[in-house]
């Protein structure tokens, strides 16, 4: 089977399967949205839930963020690591964004402080509905499990898809992806036995023979 028709397989069943509303961030307002996103990196999406709750009832909009004290931020957001390089893009970016809404084009997004593509991607497609890529880890380590991409490289990850997939598809089908990285495809232990597209996944054979082999060796005799 062609890479063509196996991708669109893996959306179909994935997109079935799935919830049709898939948020890990709770907010819904492009500029607090961007600024969850920022702060999302080398964290979880729960810790920066409950962080951006103080930060935006301390500082709702970009105006009160943007003449914020850096140490002030950096009390608030602490529990997201990197504190202080993330207050410092977060004030900076506010200070960009003064009376300004939030940019709708990659060129735009990836020229605020602390924004690169993943988080640019995640804009576009959450907050304007365009074609997205996110390649985060669990993105990237099940499209690579499932041959889709041979690379770690992020944005060879994100062209490598869009080549494959239709646009329309595309953002659909990073946040089911992602979904099943967290809950399925997991990074040391997939559960292939419970996943509905292993028959399509080149890895598949390679984890069961794995598994098969752990459980000969703990029932053999000692």
């Amino acid at each position: 089977m062609r890479v063509e028709e196996r991708i669109v397989q893996i959306f179909e069943i994935l997109d079935e399967t799935l919830p049709k509303e898939i948020q890990f961030l709770d907010e819904r307002d492009p500029f607090r949205f961007l600024i969850s996103v920022i702060l999302s990196a080398q964290t979880t999406d729960r810790i920066v839930n409950v962080v951006v709750k103080e930060l935006f009832a301390a500082y709702p909009d970009a105006a009160s963020l943007a003449h914020a004290s850096p140490s002030d931020v950096e009390a608030i957001i602490y529990a997201t690591g990197f504190y202080r390089a993330k207050a410092k893009n977060i004030i900076a970016a506010s200070k960009e964004l003064v009376d300004k809404p939030v940019p709708s084009t990659m060129e735009e997004l990836v020229t605020l402080p602390g924004v690169g593509r993943k988080t640019a991607s995640c804009v576009l497609g959450d907050i304007y509905g365009k074609p997205a890529i996110i390649v985060d880890t669990h993105f990237s380590r099940v499209v690579n499990r499932l041959g889709l991409v041979d690379t770690k490289d992020a944005e060879k990850v994100e062209n490598g898809i869009k080549a494959l997939l239709e646009p329309s598809l595309q953002y659909r089908f990073s946040m089911t992806v992602n979904l099943w990285g967290r809950t399925v495809c997991l990074a040391k232990r997939p559960e292939c036995e419970r996943c509905a597209i292993a028959p399509l996944c080149p890895s598949r054979d390679v984890f069961l023979q794995k598994y098969a082999n752990e459980r000969a060796r703990r029932h053999s005799p000692r």
